[in-house]
């Protein structure tokens, strides 16, 4: 007689009633990978949405979080999601072992519990794809961020950061300038992305951050966006205040035309600076030095059709670098049109000018020079010392007079330490003149402006060179 006993005396195993769908649900509770694979697609979807919804109120200030919700815990909730068919599959290649029977997996739609399932499925599927979804198109506006890019990697990019901040295109995402619109530079960033990301894990990144980048967008895809030569014609007038030590008061003033050109609205015809850009004029150099600062040929090729080429037979390669030609483009010139930092004279002569620094102590200027060109071992020692090195100074040339203005050279040591960390990051061996632009001359001993090409040592085959007039580029203001 039947008893629905086995021969030891138990209950007939369950499993033997169970459908190989059942089997495989209820394994996954079984093991210790099922386990770990279900709690971790479902907290980290929990997690997820929760840290969506923190975010989206304004609840997190940390770039960190971010990384968390829009990269890693995606990461692992598909992880979780691709270990829970590994897991059935390797449980179903353990049946053998237990004596169950290797049944073929069917989906009945008679049945009420294969329907419930299919439902079920469905259901999960739409919250993980509008979660993905969503998390996708966050987590890309996210990486895209001035934020993201500035902030999470804080170490290496806090010079670039803090002069962005202040720069007259802080508005504009980094993502504009430096990949601009379309796919195919996009992935390409993304790809260098995880080169920096390791470098930056490893902790083998350049210091300083060299320049010019050499993968940079053309500017004609990036800049010419908002910017282009059309736009600009005519003059701009430019004033410059210089102090000296002798003079604190009284600043010498220089103003100046600068032939900004573009198309001239009369004439039609392409002049001034900007012709160098103009879409009928290409010009073509040969650097022979990554910096680009020693130039060997220039080639140019008119609005008319016509074309020349300028050599300087004396300058030659750096050694080891492949000269490479490259067409002259926005940066060549603007090559710090964000990333800016300002010189020690600078921020000193605008502290006089603003009185930021009282110009009525003596010897303020020097010691001001002195102490914010200090080469301080780190940032958080120029806060400590600064403000009180300056006093010191003033103190050494006539105690009396710094104690009676101790409260305006507490407050210039302050501004003078404000416009160091603006500047300095001997971490990352950033200091003052690290990054020299090619506007103008102020770095023209150096190899840096207008005089790389236009020094009248370039020569073309007729025997003319590239002038050095200034009035090519100035003129004394009307």
């Amino acid at each position: 007689m039947t008893t629905g006993k086995n021969d030891q005396g138990g209950s007939e195993a369950p499993h033997k009633h169970r459908s190989a769908w059942g089997h495989i649900i209820r394994g996954l509770w079984r093991t210790p990978l099922g386990i770990m694979s279900v709690a971790l697609t479902t907290i980290s979807a929990t997690l997820m949405v929760l840290g969506i919804i923190a975010d989206l109120l304004g609840l997190f200030h940390n770039p960190y979080v971010g990384v968390w919700i829009y990269m890693v815990l995606p990461i692992c909730m598909v992880t979780g999601l691709i270990l829970i068919p590994i897991t059935a599959y390797l449980r179903r290649r353990q049946w053998h072992k237990s004596g169950i029977e290797k049944r073929p997996l069917q989906l009945n739609l008679s049945n009420p519990k294969h329907r419930l399932f299919l439902v079920g499925f469905i259901a999960l599927t739409v919250v993980n794809v509008a979660i993905f979804g969503f998390v996708g198109y966050e987590g890309y506006h996210f990486t895209d961020s001035p934020y993201f890019c500035g902030m999470v990697c804080h170490q290496v990019m806090a010079p670039e950061y803090t002069a962005y901040q202040r720069s007259p295109h802080s508005r504009v995402p980094c993502v504009e300038c430096h990949i601009g619109p379309g796919a195919e530079w996009f992935v390409k960033a993304k790809i260098s992305g995880l080169r920096q990301v390791y470098a930056v894990i490893t902790d083998d990144y350049d210091r300083p951050i060299p320049t010019p980048v050499e993968a940079l967008r053309p500017a004609r895809d990036t800049c010419e966006q908002c910017h282009w030569p059309e736009k600009f014609y005519g003059k701009k007038v430019k004033e410059f205040y210089r102090f000296s030590n002798d003079d604190q008061t009284e600043p010498e003033k220089t103003d100046i035309a600068l032939h900004i050109g573009g198309r001239n609205p009369v004439t039609g015809e392409f002049e001034g600076i900007h012709w160098h850009v103009s879409k009928d004029v290409q010009v073509k150099y040969l650097a022979v030095d990554e910096k680009r600062t020693k130039i060997a040929k220039i080639k140019i090729k008119r609005a008319d059709g016509s074309t020349d080429e300028f050599v300087d037979e004396d300058i030659k390669p750096e050694d080891g670098y492949t000269p490479k030609w490259r067409v002259m483009d926005c940066i060549d010139c603007h090559n710090r049109p964000t990333h800016i930092y300002s010189m020690p004279e600078d921020v000193v002569d605008f502290g006089l000018l603003s009185k930021k620094i009282n110009p009525e102590i003596p010897g303020i200027r020097e010691d001001s020079l002195n102490v914010i060109t200090k080469m301080y071992k780190s940032r958080q020692q120029a806060r400590d010392q600064m403000v009180s090195d300056l006093m010191a100074l003033q103190r050494k040339r006539n105690p009396k007079i710094a104690e009676a203005h101790a409260a305006d050279i507490e407050r210039a040591g302050q501004y003078l330490l404000k416009g160091y960390l603006a500047n300095v990051w001997p971490a990352n061996k950033v200091f003052w003149g690290t990054y020299k632009g090619h506007l103008g001359h102020q770095w023209a001993d150096e190899g840096y402006g207008c005089w790389r090409c236009h020094d009248e040592e370039h020569v073309d085959s007729k025997g003319n060179t590239i002038s050095q007039d200034c009035g090519l580029c100035h003129d004394e203001p009307e």
